[in-house]
């Protein structure tokens, strides 16, 4: 049996993490690490407390928002998000880890990746965002795109 990477390893959990999802369009999974150390993990979704999305009320499928555009307009919250919400809520420093994600981050996902201290990106998909793709090259992010 071959052993993973630990690249392998993590991204493999952040697959694993998006089966946790609740958004009906896509899922994503997210994991924070540092020193080869899980620090935490998000999936995206709604916000405790709060119905999950149904096709009822799924505020992008009614009014039909394209994939990559107003993000506002969304109950859930996106897997890096909460992972950066899951270290705070729990006093653990992001500062000087790396994420990886089942997909690119979006330009709010970006600017919070930039502010919290993330210094490296893994991703498998790409999205359509050239804004958070321009902030990432000037943030000197390092980016690593896993096939």
């Amino acid at each position: 049996m071959k052993r993973p990477s630990w690249d392998e390893y993590f991204f493999q959990i952040s697959q694993d993490v998006s089966t946790r999802s609740t958004c009906l369009r896509r899922k994503v999974g997210a994991v924070i690490v540092k020193d080869k150390r899980i620090l935490a993990t998000g999936y995206n979704g709604a916000p405790r407390q709060v119905s999950h999305c149904t096709s009822e009320n799924c505020l992008r499928s009614l009014h039909k928002i394209p994939s990559g555009e107003r993000h506002e307009l969304c109950r859930g919250l996106h897997a890096e998000q909460n992972a950066i919400i899951q270290a705070a809520l729990h006093g653990v420093s992001i500062k000087g880890a790396s994420i990886y994600i089942t997909h690119q981050p979006c330009s709010i996902c970006t600017k919070m990746l930039i502010n919290s201290g993330i210094n490296k990106i893994y991703i498998k998909s790409t999205y359509p965002d050239t804004l958070a793709e321009e902030m990432i090259k000037e943030a000197q992010i390092e980016v690593v795109v896993i096939s």
